[in-house]
């Protein structure tokens, strides 16, 4: 492939993780194809919004939005269903009820039917194992396996293979990363609850507060 036409898709929630390996790619050469999904998460209206502030950042020529209604219709989870309760009280042991059944299962699907028709020979992905909520969806060998089966049901000539950058980094060391790249942080969103001020509280929001105080920086966004 010549090297002026590297593409990548980047499925991007808006969140720390996925916008970093985004910039990322952008400096690894490749052009950015930018991917959104809205699946009636709480937090959908935030998370569209700094994706588009994002791929305004980044430059991005071509981006995808993906209406995916049914995860609510599934429910299962605290972030599609209402009824449930977005944990505060810390990270719980086994997978929390913020887990979204097979949900990068279903985006890494998707995702390669739209690379496929654009060209990109990448999918770029923000799962990160090591620093997670124990999401069995952000494990490496899953997304490998998942490489696998993408290039299994698709034409010869496409080849794709998914970049998983993050996956062994702590937070605190994709805060430093993105630092490092000058990723605009303070465009992204990482809290379950809220759209405006973020709760603080959610294991997301934990996580990445956690990963911003070991890194010895303030996180830019506005808490409650």
């Amino acid at each position: 492939m010549n090297e002026q036409n590297k593409k990548a898709l980047c499925v991007m929630s808006g969140g720390m993780d996925s916008t970093l390996s985004a910039y990322m790619m952008k400096n690894s050469g490749y052009e950015i194809i930018a991917l959104h999904f809205n699946y009636n998460q709480r937090t959908q209206k935030k998370e569209l919004e700094c994706f588009h502030k994002i791929c305004e950042d980044l430059d991005v020529k071509e981006k995808y939005i993906l209406d995916l209604d049914f995860f609510a219709q599934i429910g299962a989870s605290a972030l599609t269903d209402k009824s449930i309760e977005v944990p505060i009280g810390g990270i719980e042991e086994g997978v929390p009820v913020t887990y979204v059944p097979f949900r990068n299962g279903i985006f890494l699907s998707m995702a390669a039917a739209v690379a496929e028709k654009e060209g990109a020979n990448v999918i770029s992905i923000g799962v990160v194992e090591e620093d997670s909520s124990g999401y069995p969806d952000c494990r490496e060998s899953y997304i490998n396996s998942m490489e696998q089966s993408i290039n299994l049901g698709t034409k010869d000539e496409t080849n794709i293979e998914i970049k998983m950058p993050l996956v062994h980094l702590k937070k605190s060391q994709i805060v430093q990363k993105s630092l490092e790249l000058n990723v605009p942080l303070s465009l992204t969103w990482s809290c379950y609850k809220n759209e405006d001020k973020a709760c603080g509280v959610c294991d997301s929001c934990r996580l990445r507060l956690n990963g911003f105080k070991l890194a010895g920086v303030s996180d830019p966004i506005d808490y409650e």
